[in-house]
């Protein structure tokens, strides 16, 4: 007879109260000898069903394949592992949220690399939600209401974005704090549970623009965190939208000098690249671009639109007014 064996034979013969104190050693060993505090990250890729649908099983499920294989590759310079991967979606723990996030700039700069050589239509975007809490694990399995958190926090947060949650934001050394952007409270999908969360603006710790400035105007713009995105004069087009970036000078007859499409911001190998659509004047810190041509684009480019409006990209800290301003203050 195992021991196993045994215990359940004595378990037949206890009485209630003798179970229900049964229950409370049991749930204190597990959370003694298995309960662990880690770093979670849920990976997973935005508009994956529409993808099958228009390209087909075969190139659908080549893009899971790269999703998995870039994440994997980049893990390498973190001291994370997989420790699930469903559909289009992984799941990754790490010893610490510093951690987590180092994997997910790795895996942007190799996503990145790779999307620039793609044609627009296979372009593609991820999400990720990283979560800080109490697993149960015996370091291969792990368990948790932790994991459910995280991979809910993913599925909330823009194409493109890395989210994190309150007490994940809390764990970040004060350089990270800074190069995030408060959310506020959403309530996760499918539940009633309501948290407070900030979007790490991880271009900024690539040292890449995350946000436009148009002089003449100061009005102010977050980037996209999308693969392209359009500039233009025109605002809609049948009832949908025409630009990403709708380009207006307060004098109505000089915003007419902009094109409708003016030009496009793609993501490239190491940054950003501005590529010119229209045949009206376009000045990329003083130089002249012509209509085709590609430019990279770096925090402090200057472009100029049609001799009338000058728009300066930036990092997210340089464009506010204050540090203050910065600091996810309620989280």
């Amino acid at each position: 007879m195992t021991v196993l064996d045994d215990f359940l034979l004595n378990l037949e013969k206890l009485d209630l109260t003798e179970i229900i104190r049964l229950q409370n050693q049991i749930s204190n060993t597990l959370t003694q000898r298995f309960g662990k505090s880690v770093a979670l990250a849920s990976s997973d890729i935005v508009g994956s069903t529409s993808y099958f649908a228009h390209f087909g099983d075969e190139v659908g499920r080549r893009l899971q394949q790269q999703h998995f294989d870039f994440l994997a590759q980049a893990i390498e310079k973190s001291d994370g592992q997989f420790i699930d991967m469903v559909g289009d979606s992984a799941l990754m723990v790490y010893p610490s949220v510093e951690s987590a996030i180092r994997h997910a700039l790795e895996f942007k700069r190799i996503m990145q690399k790779s999307n620039y050589d793609l044609p627009t239509e296979k372009k593609w975007a991820s999400r990720i939600g990283i979560h800080s809490g109490i697993v149960l694990t015996d370091g291969v399995i792990y368990s948790g209401d932790s994991i459910n958190i995280c991979v809910k926090i993913s599925s909330t947060a823009q194409a493109g974005a890395i989210r994190l949650s309150k007490t994940a934001f809390s764990e970040l050394p004060n350089l990270l704090r800074l190069a995030c952007r408060n959310i506020g409270t959403i309530t996760l999908p499918s539940t009633s549970l309501s948290i407070e969360v900030a979007d790490l603006v991880w271009q900024d710790l690539l040292l890449i623009p995350s946000v436009l400035l148009i002089e003449e105007t100061g009005a102010r713009h977050l980037l996209p965190e999308q693969p392209v995105v359009s500039f233009g004069r025109m605002a809609t087009i049948e009832g949908s939208k025409a630009n990403d970036i709708v380009l207006e000078h307060p004098d109505p007859y000089s915003s007419k000098l902009i094109s409708r499409w003016h030009f496009e911001v793609l993501q490239a190998a190491e940054g950003l690249v501005l590529h010119v659509l229209s045949d009206k004047l376009t000045e990329v810190d003083g130089h002249a671009i012509a209509p085709g041509e590609y430019v990279p684009i770096r925090i402090g480019s200057r472009v100029r639109v049609a001799g009338v409006l000058t728009i300066r990209f930036l990092a997210n800290m340089e464009s506010l007014n204050s540090m203050e301003t910065i600091i996810v203050e309620s989280l």
